[in-house]
């Protein structure tokens, strides 16, 4: 007869487990150095470049990047993009895409692990509270003592640089958005416009937030991307993996020597737990593929080390993949595919939509027309029995020099073009003058003659022509007659 159990006597296990806190140690090898390389070239990209100058003339801006909100323009190096032309950031948000889709068919998460914004913010970080507070056991062992003046100054200090250096990424970030030296000096001088203030504060405390304090909190529970690339990748995709046909079991070193004694097998892992510790995510490779892992490769820079000082053929944990675990294991050699349909038809796209773009800025018109039609009325039948239309042309001049055009409609034999409030040229038609980088919007009306054979609807093309260098735009549209 089975007993009544006690509810108090049930343990309920908690949805969530608590953080432990992750304290990763330094390592050197060639990975850690890649890392340091990008982290310096990534922050230095986004420290320095607001402040790179690229001449466009005496009345444009000459900031090389330049997102300029009042004027609904932006600008890099060669390039000025108004927003009619939001395809080519539409074409660069794809191929950012498929290089991220590609860099995971061939190398998993390279973009987690080394130039993901959170990875390189929080690696210096890491490197800040290194340099003050010591490397891992050092700064465990403190984190368990009582608070001194000794460690508070320790803690004042790691913060303070951390909030200098978030504040600088905020800063950093709003000098895209306006001429950089001239913005620091206002911010200097405390005259800068209060949208500045507010975005490098919320810039500020959102980077020593997630670098500071979340750190791999963000990797594995808020970031969309692990979900995303585990559903990409595929069995040929190089990951950093733990090659267990090679480290299991695993024992101890001077077990392992006891076991080749006797002429019993034994891995090369000597259980060092070195992978773990310099985990910046806190997990054990040796457990196979999980979410937290970011594919940094320090842990093969730690495994490697122990084994060249162990003496065994480092490679212990590399980027590998299951396939070739397995034909490990049945004695045959290893295979690699990384040119393979997935890659190429990535590498395709990229190419695609690259050529795509590099046509069209090399063919790119520097003028624009646009009209709009009257809605009411369509037309207008005058006394002499000629018909008019009327509407409004805007017309877009994308150089830095004020143009010169003039106006005609084609289509329309004998059709007389007038534009309200602008002389026409010896021929009848309309000269429009159109300053640098600007767009102007005129009136426009458009007379058949009274002998001019109609339709109800006549397709005509409006067009425009740079009376200096001949350049022209056109724009369709319909003669109404009826």
């Amino acid at each position: 007869m089975s007993q009544a159990v006690d509810p108090k006597d049930i343990e309920i296990a908690p949805l969530y487990i608590a953080r432990q806190k992750i304290y990763p140690q330094s390592v050197a090898g060639k990975f850690r150095t890649i890392k340091w390389a990008l982290m310096v070239f990534c922050l230095g990209i986004y420290y320095l470049l607001p402040f790179v100058r690229w001449d466009r003339g005496p009345d444009a801006p000459n900031q090389a990047v330049l997102v300029d909100f009042p004027n609904r323009r932006f600008y890099f190096f060669f390039m000025e993009i108004w927003p009619q032309e939001v395809y080519y950031i539409t074409g660069l948000l794809i191929i950012a895409a498929m290089v991220l889709f590609l860099m995971n068919a061939v190398g998993g998460r390279l973009w987690c692990g080394y130039l993901c914004p959170q990875t390189v913010w929080t690696d210096l970080f890491y490197a800040v509270e290194r340099w003050i507070e010591g490397d891992r056991r050092t700064r465990m062992s403190k984190d368990k003592q009582p608070l001194t003046p000794r460690r508070l100054l320790e803690l004042a200090t790691k913060h303070s640089i951390w909030l200098m250096i978030a504040w600088w990424t905020g800063g950093a970030w709003v000098l895209y958005f306006a001429d950089a030296p001239t913005l620091v000096k206002q911010l200097a001088t405390f005259a800068a416009p209060p949208v500045a203030y507010i975005w490098i504060g919320i810039l500020t405390f959102t980077t020593y937030t997630l670098a500071g304090h979340m750190r791999e909190q963000v990797c594995v529970y808020m970031c969309p991307w692990p979900r995303i690339q585990a559903a990409l990748t595929d069995e040929w995709a190089l990951n950093v993996t733990y090659r267990r046909d090679r480290g299991e079991a695993r024992t101890s070193l001077k077990k392992a020597q006891e076991l080749h004694a006797k002429g019993q097998p034994a891995g090369d892992c000597v259980d060092c737990n070195q992978c773990v510790a310099v985990c910046p995510t806190g997990i054990d490779i040796r457990d196979g593929a999980q979410l937290g892992c970011i594919m940094c490769g320090l842990c093969i820079d730690a495994c490697d080390n122990v084994m060249v000082k162990v003496g065994r053929p480092t490679g212990l944990i590399a980027y590998d993949n299951d396939i070739n675990i397995k034909r490990r294991l049945q004695a045959k050699p290893e295979i690699y595919r990384p040119l393979r349909p997935r890659t190429l038809a990535y590498a395709g796209v990229i190419v695609l939509v690259a050529g795509i773009m590099l046509y069209s800025v090399i063919t790119r018109n520097l003028l624009g027309l646009s009209v709009v039609h009257d809605r009411n009325p369509l037309f207008v039948s005058l006394k002499d029995g000629s018909i008019r239309n009327g509407g409004t042309v805007r017309v877009l001049n994308k150089r830095n020099a004020t143009r010169t055009y003039t106006l005609a409609v084609d289509g329309l034999p004998n059709a007389q073009v007038r534009v309200v409030g602008i002389n026409a040229d010896p021929t009848g038609a309309p000269v429009i003058i159109v300053g640098p980088d600007q767009t102007r919007e005129l009136r426009v009306l458009v007379t058949a003659p009274a002998d001019t054979k109609l339709g109800r609807s006549t397709p005509v093309s409006f067009r425009i022509t740079d009376t200096i260098s001949g350049e022209t735009a056109t724009a369709a549209d319909h003669f109404i007659a009826e």
